[in-house]
């Protein structure tokens, strides 16, 4: 089995596997970033850039360096294969460089938009993203339109990841939207806003790494930190039933599939799970789910208890400036008088 090493964390993995999943079994930071790849979706990658590394040693057989950077997620490891991803100057700029380009035409809409909190794009833009940008062309727009009952379109948050047409392609009978026209113009889009309609369209929303596909039934009733995830599940004859339910006290807000370390779909759901049962007793309760500790979602406390602080007031009055001091005498009079 051929070994490579990454970051210089060696890891053997089977003959076929790309550099993306190799750093995968390693996990951590070594693990490169990923906008269009799907692991359960076959055909999806090398279209975002995101995952760009330096091969520094192509294998023991030729161990010359690539010249230029690789997709991770396209290139097979070979046998003494050598990987730079965090330790590279050179992936951090391109990587900076790229999340440039995504938001680009991006409409930077956050406040409003549904996917802010457990957005891809959103997290890859406080890492790598600048402050300003230098674009001053105009950004494209696109109007919105509902493909469907459940799922509405913002085509002006799109990055062109190709996702929700792989699930159209490889979990359905057939598909009722796609790329349309060709360049700065490209769109996803149905003929003539025909509506789309199979029992597994709902998964196009869970692998949209942006807010371009939304949930209908679930628009701008909340915010994602303040519900409360569970898994949940239930005995269904089209899925294996096992989903995520958010919640706000006894209340539904929505349901989606549950998603791994990486944010893939574990298993995909249907419609009915997704969109028809939003009452707690469709559902046998498992606990909580549990969050990254990055997560904004776990800001929220919901996932460890609370500690009591406590403030060494004789401390904080010797050492305090002058205007906490004033502020402590109103709370705790009786310390100030010493």
């Amino acid at each position: 089995m051929p070994k490579v090493t990454i970051d210089g964390i060696t890891v053997e993995v089977e003959p076929g596997t790309t550099i993306l999943n190799a750093a995968r079994q390693i996990g951590g930071d070594v693990v490169p970033p990923a906008m269009c790849y799907y692991s359960k979706l076959k055909g999806s990658g090398g279209k975002c850039r995101v995952c760009l590394v330096e091969i520094s040693k192509g294998s023991d057989a030729n161990p010359n360096p690539m010249p230029k950077l690789q997709a991770s997620c396209c290139t097979p490891v070979m046998d003494g294969m050598e990987v730079k991803n965090m330790t590279s100057p050179k992936v951090q700029d391109m990587r900076k460089g790229v999340v440039e380009f995504l938001l680009i035409n991006h409409p930077l809409d956050c406040p409003i938009c549904d996917q802010a909190g457990e957005c891809d794009l959103q997290n890859l833009g406080f890492k790598y993203g600048a402050e300003g940008t230098r674009y001053q062309e105009g950004r494209r727009t696109f109007d919105r339109i509902d493909i469907g009952d459940k799922i509405q379109l913002h085509m002006t948050r799109c990055i062109l990841c190709y996702r929700c047409t792989y699930v159209a392609d490889q979990l359905t009978d057939h598909r009722d939207h796609g790329i349309m026209n060709r360049g700065d113009a490209s769109e996803i889009s149905t003929y003539i806003q025909h509506a789309v309609e199979n029992d597994f369209s709902g998964n196009m929303i869970d692998v949209c790494p942006v807010g371009a596909l939304t949930d209908k039934t679930a628009r701008f009733k909340s915010r994602v930190w303040f519900l409360k995830p569970y898994d949940a599940h239930r005995e269904c004859t089209k899925c294996s039933g096992k989903v995520n339910l958010w919640a706000f006290g006894n209340e539904v807000y929505r349901v989606t599939a549950r998603k791994d370390d990486y944010h893939e779909v574990e298993s995909f759901i249907c419609n009915e799970c997704r969109f028809e049962h939003k009452n707690k007793a469709d559902w046998t309760i498992e606990g909580p789910r549990k969050m990254e500790k990055w997560s904004v979602i776990n800001q929220g406390k919901y996932m460890k208890a609370k500690e009591e602080v406590k403030i060494d007031t004789d401390k904080f009055l010797l050492v305090g400036r002058e205007e906490d001091r004033n502020r402590l005498s109103m709370i705790a009079p009786e310390k100030t008088k010493k």
